[in-house]
């Protein structure tokens, strides 16, 4: 017994497998597999009971009794296949899937060679009982291993090494999609994981290196100890981008956005995009040709231009960026993904995002597990994404990889979304260019991402001031003897008679001559070309908040529009709520009950898609809406959750009408949100909303919210129309999801960067949402919108709110008619908090006593409207803001001195709220309702 399971062992484990997937290509294609192993499978097709409907069985059980024949010592029929020569091919199969899965750890990648070859002993034809004797044995390895379908184990063991462990090392085995698992392996394992270039390519490769490296060592030079990111070490990068844009022009690409931070952004803006080397200098000599209100460092600052290549013009273009590096992804993904929308079908493969990482901030930072995440989704996906890793083998400062992550790789994080990963000596330039070949023709073909690791070194430290001996002194040791990768390849150019040695040093005399004069060696770039996508931000500069805009609608064209939208396809059987919700609806727009939020919500939405404006929606609920008040998107009863089982009513209002996106998004604010904000700086004609789920989530992507979304313009002159709405509200449910942190936004307001609003009524964000498109005024608009007020009766508008009131009111007077000169008190507030005190107002018969005004926009501040109002007050000693946030917290302290530069000296600005807190509301209903008590009677305490 234990003899016979001795011989069947080799049938069970890792062996069974490589068979069986043989055997399954067999099934669906007998010519698929090579001749000897087609034999075989005939005969098993043959056997009685076997079937081609049952993949495995009859291969499985024919194994076990060809190996019972051998143990038992029967002897194999004519033409079966022999029994021992089947063991050392299944090994072979081991050994080469070894070396698929494994041999990156083998590959040459380290520029510095600081470490040996690390044993494998999956590697090692010991390991599967392959001997010197077996070198000489020609094996079967398929007919798309190298060309070939039968050669020697020493040459199979050779071509495998090629492939998988020279100066390349290709990770797929951890793709799960057969068809794009054996893309990749056909291509490696075809070509052996080689380049073969032309010389015009290698002398341009070399110009490349050469521009790369002066550039660098001519700063270095010229502005001693001045910070600049040096790319130094890995200078193929450069090398890297050339060969993408002039490359992927021939797969269609018309425009390239990269994202990058700050490590060789100087180097790629003028050594790709084609910045001009004397503004740069002004730069570093604290001149600047743009002058924003505070401008930025020049590594953080974007560009844009348009290349030549030898297909036609490529736009390009660097997206801004701030130190916080890895941010700036999803800002591109968002930009892309609204370029790709404006040229319609074909827009993926004309616009590609290339995203430049460093090691440590690739796998380091949460938003980059949020981007990939987006990479597949439907309301997210621009098509695949090219990743360069500028993997400096360090990190960050004074960083070791042991601290840095757990995982083997920093390209692991790639592996959630199963990209091909090509590791890339960098010291192998023509490899460089090879795998972005590959990554380029994966993307196209699959519409996936690529990730090239390109293995390099910094030469110096973090920064220019920075010594690097101080925690790295054994690595530096070896970088300060390394040639360079310039010097390196052109000494093998040399070798190969491409270019002679005096030549390659006339590259860089000829790149030090025209940076001396501020110019580029060779003019690269289109001065007098326009691509015909470009946006056109010349209305929207130079405008004011106060635009006039009409807003209303007429009553026709809303009842037109609520029967376009409330009219569901024949057979589809909604659920009973939105049913009744639908009748509401058109009741609405009968003028025969009033207008709730949802509702205001869609006829906003609808009147602009039907007259061309694109409307983009995402949030974590935002089809249902998180208090089931939107339902823009409506779900057959009948049906799976599908597309045939949906109906987004706001896609057929018109035959030409614009998009209409409305998607549940992932669960990443950070990475949402910067997407978002990254569409809306590429569709200033569009209405592009992010919705918190609760307000307090923005929390979690407040990076977006300050280095882009409140600074973006005064730092680099980006204009931006996103709008966000937040839930806000204080109704006893406790710290979370009570505040959107009113206070912040507020302390991130100046200069007109940002609109922050809290509307009060349901007419109110029907314009608002409206007014934020047809006005000519691109600044994000922050809406807190009242999580109770969507339901509430007193908050909803009659149908003449939407058709005679022209415009959003940032103030809204006291609806009291006649207590103008009676009134003491002018109670200021915002939001829900409004509906409590007018109740209150009117239970202690306080109508002529009081006066209640609701500041509808908090920013800019409506000082002309506010003033007005107050004036008609005249014999008010008070003036009293009102807040349901706690003192500490709301808008208190950053209105405080508008109010009271609008107050006489006659009247005092005074306080009513929650005691100051350090959580954003209580736990406890009864200390709410108490504290709620507490502030309304503050309010209303006229002496």
């Amino acid at each position: 017994m234990m003899k016979e399971r001795t011989s069947l062992s080799y049938l069970y484990g890792a062996n069974a497998p490589y068979i069986e997937e043989l055997y399954e290509s067999y099934l669906k294609d007998p010519n698929s597999v090579d001749g000897y192993w087609k034999d075989y499978f005939d005969k098993v097709a043959a056997l009685p009971g076997s079937s081609k409907d049952v993949a495995h069985r009859p291969i499985q059980e024919s194994f076990i009794n060809l190996a019972k024949q051998k143990s038992q010592g029967g002897t194999a029929a004519k033409g079966e296949v022999d029994f021992n020569m089947m063991q050392k091919q299944v090994s072979v199969l081991r050994l080469m899937s070894a070396y698929r899965i494994l041999g990156s750890r083998n590959a040459n990648l380290d520029p510095l060679q600081r470490k040996p070859k690390e044993y494998l002993e999956q590697l090692d034809p010991a390991h599967h009982g392959l001997t010197d004797a077996d070198m000489a044995v020609q094996f079967h390895v398929g007919s798309n291993f190298s060309g070939s379908q039968k050669l020697p184990l020493s040459e199979i063991i050779g071509k495998l090494e090629q492939t998988y462990c020279g100066t390349i090392g290709v990770e797929y085995m951890h793709i799960t999609r057969p068809e794009e698992k054996a893309w990749v392996q056909t291509r490696v394992e075809r070509d052996l994981s080689t380049p073969r270039l032309n010389s015009e390519t290698k002398r341009r490769i070399l110009k490349e290196l050469t521009a790369a490296e002066t550039m660098e060592r001519y700063l270095h030079t010229k502005y001693v100890g001045q910070k600049r990111f040096s790319l130094e070490g890995g200078e193929s990068a450069i090398v890297a981008m050339d060969y993408l844009i002039q490359n992927a022009s021939a797969q269609g690409v018309e425009e390239v956005v990269i994202g990058m931070a700050h490590r060789g952004r100087l180097n790629v803006l003028v050594n790709i995009l084609g910045k001009s080397p004397r503004d740069l200098f002004s730069e570093f000599e604290g001149k600047y040709t743009v002058k924003l209100p505070s401008g930025d460092v020049k590594y953080h600052m974007g560009f844009s231009s348009n290349v030549a290549t030898a297909n036609g013009p490529v736009h390009v273009s660097l997206a801004f960026n701030p130190s916080h590096l890895e941010i700036v992804n999803p800002v591109v993904q968002g930009s892309v993904r609204a370029r790709q929308r404006r040229r319609g079908d074909g827009g993926r493969d004309a616009v590609l995002p290339v995203l430049i990482h460093g090691d440590s901030a690739f796998i380091g930072l949460g938003v980059n597990q949020g981007t990939f995440n987006l990479s597949q989704t439907r309301g997210y996906t621009t098509g695949g994404t090219i990743h360069l890793v500028i993997n400096n083998q360090i990190g960050f400062t004074t960083s070791d990889t042991r601290d840095t992550r757990s995982s083997v790789y920093c390209t692991d994080i790639a592996k959630m979304v199963e990209a091909p990963i090509f590791h890339v000596n960098g010291d192998d330039p023509e490899a460089v260019c090879y795998v972005m070949q590959l990554a380029m023709e994966y993307r196209k073909e699959f519409g996936k991402d690529a990730v090239i690791d390109l293995v390099c070194y910094r030469k110096l430290g973090h920064n220019e001031g920075d010594d690097p001996m101080l925690t790295q002194p054994m690595m530096y040791k070896r970088i300060a003897k390394h040639p360079g990768v310039r010097g390196l390849y052109a000494e093998r150019l040399a070798s190969e008679g491409v270019v002679t040695p005096e030549e390659a040093e006339a590259y860089i005399q000829a790149y030090r001559d025209a940076l001396d004069k501020g110019e580029h060696v060779e003019q690269t770039t289109l001065t007098d070309y326009k691509h015909k996508h470009a946006v056109d931000w010349s209305p929207y500069f130079g405008t004011h908040w106060n635009h006039p805009t009409d807003t209303a609608l007429p009553a026709a064209d809303i009842k037109r529009l609520t029967d376009k939208f409330t009219t569901l396809p024949e057979g589809f059987a909604p659920h009973n709520t939105v049913k009744k919700l639908l009748e509401n609806r058109r009741a609405m727009a009968a003028g025969e009950q009033n207008i709730d939020w949802g509702m205001a919500e869609t006829l906003a939405y609808a009147s602009l898609v039907t007259k061309g404006n694109g409307v983009r929606i995402s949030g974590e609920d935002s089809g249902r809406g998180t208090f089931s008040h939107r339902h823009a998107v409506l779900h057959d009863q009948n049906r799976e959750r599908s597309d045939a089982g949906a109906y987004v009513p706001l896609r057929h209002m018109a035959d030409n009408q614009a998009n209409f996106m409305v998607i549940d998004s992932i669960l990443n604010e950070e990475a949402v949100l910067a997407y978002d904000y990254g569409f809306a700086c590429a569709a200033p004609d569009q209405l592009v909303i992010w919705e918190a789920q609760f307000g307090d989530f923005a929390n979690g992507a407040q990076v977006a919210i300050d280095q882009f979304i409140a600074s973006g313009e005064t730092k680099w002159g980006r204009l931006c129309g996103l709008t966000v709405i937040l839930p806000h509200g204080y109704d006893g449910q406790g710290p979370e999801h009570s505040s959107a942190r009113l206070e912040r936004w507020l302390q991130l307001c100046s200069e007109h960067n940002m609109q922050v609003v809290m509307p009060s009524e349901a007419a109110q964000m029907f314009h608002v949402l409206r007014r934020q498109v047809l006005r000519p005024y691109r600044k994000p608009l922050i809406i807190f919108m009242s999580k109770r007020l969507l339901r509430f009766k007193d908050s909803m508008s009659p149908l003449s709110d939407f058709t005679e009131g022209s415009e959003f009111r940032p103030v809204i007077g006291d609806v009291v008619v006649g207590n103008e000169a009676t009134a003491k008190r002018v109670v200021l507030c915002a939001g829900q908090v409004y509906y409590d005190l007018a109740k209150a107002r009117e239970e202690q018969g306080l109508q002529q006593d009081i006066a209640i005004m609701r500041v509808e926009q908090l920013y800019p501040f409506p000082y002309e409207q506010l003033a007005a109002e107050l004036s008609r007050y005249p014999n008010a000693t008070e003036i009293v803001w009102t807040q349901e946030e706690p003192k500490n917290q709301g808008a208190w302290y950053q209105i405080r001195h508008r109010i009271e530069e609008l107050s006489t000296s006659k009247q005092k600005v005074l306080f009513a709220g929650r005691p100051s807190s350090a959580s954003p509301a209580v736990g406890y209903m009864s200390k709410h309702v108490a504290q709620l008590k507490q502030l309304l009677d503050d309010a209303l305490d006229v002496k």
